[in-house]
């Protein structure tokens, strides 16, 4: 049985290297994209279980991101990171339904609490 996937859409490559270490590292697969439009293209948009999105980026950010993924019809948990925190974007963030909004940078624990939230359950055995 395959792990579940999460995306990490982040066009920080460092942040995508140590989100995707730290997934892999509890037992998930996981994907990342430097874009929402790879992400968007990209197979595992209707495979993964989960989507770790940074807010701001060139092109499509993060909340447009996921206003595209609920406007199809996606329930795809996600769980926003930010470098730029904002009460205002946190509150549309959640208000549209994240999981959860972390700012950078933020620690392993806080960031596997809320992949738990995500996903419903613990990690995977």
């Amino acid at each position: 049985m395959q792990a579940p996937l999460i995306a990490i859409v982040d066009d920080d490559e460092a942040v995508c290297i140590g989100v995707t270490s730290l997934v892999r590292s509890l037992g998930y697969e996981a994907q990342a994209f430097g874009s929402a439009e790879d992400f968007l293209q990209s197979q595992e948009r209707h495979d993964a279980c989960c989507l770790i999105s940074d807010v701001q980026m060139p092109g499509v950010g993060g909340l447009e991101l996921h206003r595209a993924l609920v406007a199809e019809g996606s329930t795809l948990p996600v769980i926003f990171i930010t470098a730029f925190p904002d009460s205002r974007v946190q509150q549309l963030a959640l208000q549209g339904g994240a999981t959860c909004f972390l700012s950078k940078p933020f620690d392993g624990a806080t960031l596997i609490r809320c992949l738990e939230s995500a996903l419903g359950s613990g990690l995977p055995h």
